[in-house]
């Protein structure tokens, strides 16, 4: 097994199971322990493997309110809004994109009035133009990963 095949393989079991065992591994790969651990570990040193969380229902947990909100920036302001929206806990994720919008940022919320407050912080920013906030209303699919193949 080459050494690309076998990290390909070794990210594949553990997004399906990122609790397995170093010596589960071993044995699911027909490798040594030693070699999953040299390998697991430059994956980590190199960034592919970044960390390991739990993926948490955020619905369970109160925070059955999800938005996709889009803004509009002044140009030279971009890194300043991100940063400012990375900070907010209840931001999952924020994007900086192309086309009518310059960030596209989701957001947790508890209730429309946790999230209504926070668009309105937003909107007092000097540096927000615009602001276009759609409410989900039926999560499709939603912190989806998926297998690598050797040519990815």
């Amino acid at each position: 097994m080459t050494y690309e095949k076998l990290d390909t393989e070794l990210i594949n079991v553990l997004l399906n199971d990122g609790r397995a065992s170093l010596r589960g591994i071993a044995e699911d790969l027909d490798v040594s322990v030693t070699t999953v651990s040299n390998h697991l570990e430059d994956l980590q040193d190199t960034g592919v493997i970044t960390g390991y969380t739990p993926t948490l229902d955020y619905d369970s947990l109160g925070y059955d309110v999800t938005a996709v909100i889009q803004l509009k920036v002044e140009g030279t302001t971009l890194p300043d809004v991100t940063a400012r929206l990375r900070e907010q806990p209840q931001m999952i994720s924020v994007y900086g994109v192309t086309g009518d919008h310059d960030i596209i940022a989701i957001g947790k919320y508890t209730d429309t009035d946790e999230m209504n407050q926070q668009i309105k912080t937003l909107l007092n920013d000097a540096d927000i133009n615009e602001s276009n906030t759609s409410v989900v209303l039926n999560m499709a699919s939603e912190h989806e990963q998926f297998e690598i193949g050797e040519e990815s």
